[in-house]
């Protein structure tokens, strides 16, 4: 036993030798994957590592208190800050906030990540103008802490990542002019939770957006205006969609993602607004599980074309799949989740005669997947439609509800396995929803 712990001591002083032969910059670099706290604890290890973390080019504070905070930042020696990350939970004071966004700004940060969780003492609180016209700052985000001015002047040279959660504006002209001073911004990501009435947002060079409006305070702008020709990707997670949309041309667009919750005043109108700017899209996923009231005012069919769209991810009653399908010829693959929240069984989703079979299946759609499927009438008749008019169809996948039973799933699987097929080629796959996310 005593030959044994020896061997474990040499062993522990090898590693503790082998650590110690690494320079300083190396060992820096190891404590820059720890929090602040985790890095400035490893003082303790010996001589050599006692101001060790104060040559650590990023600092990381999590739910720290005050004095900490400023005796770390005391001591720090570092000149170029990698990162500034500082996540506060309690009360802070207009001087706290601009000491700490000083610091990083005198260090020439090139990513800040600040975040106040005490929205009431934080919100009245200006953020200091230093910090938009720190040169040196490629990633910022800004979460609770504070409102943006309208005045002062605005200079982000290097900035291509901002994100702006739960802000105050100071006029609706606060926004705009930011962004105006950032020019080679790439992503942006706004988290709407104050009063604001008309949000523009403008840029030639943004390829992500993020936009998302909040429903526990307050609703976000009345108006929105987009006006970004290089956007990819945008991303609107929207409680309302009462607002008045401008949206300038959006040819590059590549992918969008959007969820709609509807408040007793989203019509169909506001909804083809929102979809026309989307048209050039070539992968959509769209959200209108909380729309159910508007399903039956679409029209069939639409003016709207989405002529480049291949892969669509629907969550929506299943009475809009059919309405959805005539408007995009070249869709190749569909993932549709047939979601109410009413939860009400829907009484004869039926194909009428009248209706042509949309484009797509009859020429483009290779591949459908239909989640969360619990073997209502309706899941029946759709699933029959979709499989009896898709001549190139290559696979159905059919993932049971969770809540099945195994006989409800057997039950399931004989009863469309006898549908009739328009392609040869199509193969029909019975899983189980845990099965896809594995």
């Amino acid at each position: 036993m005593t030959e044994q712990r020896s061997r474990r001591r040499l062993k522990s002083s090898q590693i503790d030798d082998r650590l110690s032969d690494l320079p300083d910059s190396v060992l820096s670099h190891i404590l820059s994957f720890l929090s602040t706290q985790e890095s400035v604890a490893t003082a303790i290890l010996g001589r050599r590592w006692r101001y060790l973390w104060s040559y650590v080019p990023n600092l990381d504070f999590d739910c720290v208190n005050q004095e900490i905070i400023y005796r770390v930042l005391l001591q720090h020696k570092v000149h170029t800050l990698t990162a500034f990350r500082l996540h506060y939970e309690t009360r802070c004071s207009a001087y706290q906030l601009e000491t700490w966004i000083t610091f990083a700004v005198a260090r020439n940060v090139r990513k800040l990540d600040l975040c106040l969780k005490d929205h009431v003492s934080s919100r009245q609180i200006a953020l200091p103008r230093c910090l938009f016209t720190c040169e040196t700052l490629v990633d910022l985000t800004l979460d609770s802490c504070g409102v943006v001015p309208l005045s002062g002047a605005v200079r982000l040279p290097r900035l291509k990542k901002l994100d702006l959660w739960y802000l105050d504006y100071e006029t609706h002209e606060s926004l705009p002019r930011l962004i105006s001073g950032c020019p080679v911004l790439e992503e942006l990501s706004i988290i709407f939770y104050g009063d604001i009435v008309y949000c523009n947002v403008s840029s030639p060079t943004i390829k992500g957006f993020f936009l998302k409006f909040t429903s526990e305070y307050c609703g976000g702008p009345d108006r929105l205006e987009i006006n970004t020709p290089a956007l990819e990707y945008i991303e609107i997670n929207d409680y309302f969609l009462n607002i008045k949309i401008k949206c300038g041309v959006l040819t590059s667009l590549v992918e969008a993602n959007i969820t709609l919750h509807n408040d007793g005043q989203l019509c169909f109108q506001s909804l083809r607004k929102c979809l026309d700017s989307l048209c050039n899209v070539k992968y959509l996923t769209l959200d209108l599980s909380r729309c159910v009231e508007i399903i039956d005012s679409v029209p069939s069919p639409w003016t709207t074309s989405f002529r480049n769209l291949t892969q669509l991810e629907l969550i929506a009653d299943c009475c809009f799949l059919p309405k959805f399908l005539e408007i995009a010829d070249n869709l190749e693959i569909l993932i549709f989740t047939e979601q109410r929240y009413d939860e009400e069984e829907i009484e004869g989703w039926k194909e009428t005669p009248q209706r042509k079979v949309p484009r797509c299946l009859s020429s483009h759609l290779r591949i459908i997947k239909l989640l969360d499927i619990k073997g209502n009438k309706h899941d029946f008749e759709f699933i029959r439609y979709l499989l009896r008019n898709a001549q190139v169809l290559e696979m159905m996948e059919i993932a049971y509800a969770e809540s099945l039973t195994l006989e409800e799933k057997v039950n399931i699987l004989e009863k469309i396995s006898r549908f009739q097929r328009g392609s040869k080629k199509c193969e029909v796959a019975f899983v189980d929803v845990k099965s896809l996310d594995s």
